[in-house]
């Protein structure tokens, strides 16, 4: 019998079972990857990760004319064919884990493109988002930006010019995601503060995450996990 039969879970993952497709979004420090791998694992789920290489991401890190430009529209492309392939696959068959929220490609775009661009990118945005699938959940891995700040120092190796121009970045695109999902309305939300949070995401961490989703209907829950 399969682990994740109906009747071998627990109560928390069989109420979980109701919700067939979630997706965790956070800025770069907050969590995400590791979180989508572990409830992939514990509920026996499809896991999706944003993980395309760009093949215009140097020229973007240079600030070279246009490059920003052609590499979001990389990302919107890459991300919108993972997405039809979920919206022609059976979304119900199997719970599937998802590490973006594809609307979240927006936050970047207004970042980054200057408004010729913002305009052309808007346009392409809106028909490719038109028909594709809506998350039961969505989940946002918040954390402070001086936390994120140290995360990203510990996860990656990068020269002093890179690196002190990411951390300018970062804390406009945590602002920027904080004010996205401050104002995000599709979907039911659970904002969780990670900012005092082992990432490793031990299964007690995971099983009163799992709580939180089960009990969750609509609109925006605000969730801080027990610090251990």
């Amino acid at each position: 019998m399969s682990p994740c039969h109906p009747l071998t879970l627990s109560p928390i993952l069989r109420g979980i079972l109701e919700f067939r497709y979630l997706a965790i979004e956070g800025p770069p420090g907050a969590g995400k990857g590791t979180l989508a791998e572990r409830l992939s694992v514990r509920l026996d789920a499809h896991l999706v990760l944003d993980e395309a290489e760009n093949p215009f991401r140097e020229d973007e890190d240079a600030r070279r004319p246009g490059a920003a430009f052609q590499s979001q529209l990389f990302y919107l492309l890459s991300r919108h064919r993972q997405q039809e392939a979920l919206r022609q696959g059976d979304l119900f068959s199997q719970v599937t884990v998802c590490d973006y929220l594809f609307d979240k490609d927006k936050i970047f775009a207004y970042l980054r493109l200057d408004d010729n661009e913002l305009f052309i990118y808007q346009r392409v945005y809106e028909l490719l988002a038109r028909d594709l699938p809506t998350p039961d959940v969505a989940i946002y891995l918040q954390a402070s930006t001086d936390v994120l700040r140290k995360r990203a120092k510990g996860r990656a190796r990068r020269d002093a010019e890179r690196r002190s121009r990411r951390e300018g970045d970062l804390a406009e695109l945590n602002d920027a995601f904080n004010h996205f999902f401050f104002h995000y309305t599709t979907t039911a939300l659970l904002v969780v503060e990670t900012s005092e949070l082992d990432l490793a995401w031990d299964d007690e961490t995971v099983d009163d995450l799992l709580k939180q989703i089960e009990s969750i209907n609509a609109g925006t829950r605000y969730y801080v996990p027990r610090a251990k």
